[in-house]
C-alpha cells in the first residue's frame, strides 16, 4: 500500500511539474514568421512573379530583423507533375525536386540553412497548419513570399481556419502576385477573411 501511495504521489508531482512547464512556456509568447515559396522557379524561372525579385529582397531585411522564429514552406513537385490535377490546369513544370528550380532563392537561402522547411505538393500546407495549431507560445504569424494569389493567400486562410483567435498578418511589401492585379485581389480577399494586412507602400 505504501509502495503505491508513493507511486501515486511521484506520478502527481510528474503532472504537476508539466502543467507548471506548459504554463510558463504560455507565458513565454512567440512571433511566428512563414516564409511561402521563395524558390528560384518563382523568382526568376519557370513561373517568376511580376516584382518578385523586389519582394525577395524586402524578404530577405525583414527576415534578418524578425525577432521569433522563421519557418520556410517549399513548392515541391516530382517528374510527373504534368500528370496531376495541378499540373493538368498549369501546364508548367516547376518546383522539381531537387532542381535548381525547387531550391531557395539565393535572397534568403542563407535563412533556411538552419529553419524549419514544410515540402508542399500543394498550394496550402496541412502539416504546417497542424504544426502551428500544436504550438503553445504563438504570440502572431505573419506570412511572407509567393505567389500572394496562390500560395500566400491559401497558407495564410489555412492557418487563420486553424487558429481562428492567433492573430494572422501578412506584409505585402514582402509578397508578389502572378500580377499585380491579381496580387491586390488576394490582398483584399485575405483582408475580408480578418488577416491583417500590413506593410503597404
Amino acid at each position: 500500500m505504501y509502495g503505491l501511495v508513493k507511486k501515486n504521489n511521484i506520478e502527481k508531482k510528474e503532472v504537476l511539474w508539466y502543467n507548471a512547464v506548459k504554463a510558463y512556456k504560455r507565458g513565454i509568447e512567440v512571433n511566428y514568421l512563414i516564409v511561402v515559396d521563395m524558390q528560384n522557379d518563382f523568382i526568376t524561372g519557370a513561373l517568376a512573379a511580376e516584382n518578385a525579385i523586389t519582394a525577395a529582397e524586402r524578404a530577405k531585411e525583414k527576415i534578418r530583423g524578425f525577432d521569433g522564429k522563421v519557418i520556410f514552406t517549399r513548392d515541391t513537385h516530382s517528374a510527373d507533375y504534368l500528370d496531376t490535377q495541378e499540373g493538368k490546369k498549369l501546364p508548367v513544370i516547376h518546383c522539381v525536386k531537387p532542381e535548381y528550380g525547387w531550391q531557395i532563392c539565393s535572397q534568403v537561402a542563407p535563412f533556411a540553412e538552419n529553419a524549419l522547411i514544410f515540402d508542399k505538393n500543394t498550394f496550402g500546407s496541412i502539416e504546417l497548419a497542424e504544426y502551428l495549431k500544436s504550438q503553445d507560445d504563438i504570440e502572431s504569424i505573419t506570412l511572407i513570399g509567393v505567389c500572394t494569389d496562390i500560395c500566400v493567400i491559401s497558407n495564410a486562410l489555412l492557418i487563420k481556419a486553424f487558429l481562428p483567435e492567433v492573430s494572422v498578418f501578412v506584409d505585402e511589401s514582402c509578397c508578389a502576385g502572378v500580377t499585380e492585379e491579381s496580387h491586390n485581389r488576394a490582398i483584399d480577399a485575405m483582408k475580408m477573411c480578418q488577416i491583417e494586412i500590413i506593410g503597404a507602400d
